[in-house]
């Protein structure tokens, strides 16, 4: 999987480990109740564009832990011996 700006805050927070990442940037929608109700029409993207936030850096950073968690979770290849 991978994020960009128009991914969804509710598909991210679904995510094990992202609201760290979120928090850590201070998006305020992580802890607004308002924002909990429109959690999954809210694009990651928006939320940064009206908040100022670094956009581009919180996208690359959970991209990063994906990719990692995508490596450590694809099984490997089986090596048939003869």
């Amino acid at each position: 999987m991978k994020v960009d700006k128009h991914t969804k805050l509710g598909k991210i927070m679904k995510m094990k480990g992202m609201e760290k990442i979120l928090t850590k940037y201070n998006v305020p929608c992580v802890s607004c109740p308002m924002a909990k109700m429109e959690m999954d029409s809210l694009e990651l993207g928006y939320v940064c564009k009206i908040y100022g936030l670094p956009e581009k850096e919180i996208i690359l950073e959970i991209n990063k832990i994906l990719k990692k968690k995508d490596k450590a979770e694809k099984p490997k290849k089986k090596i048939k011996l003869i």
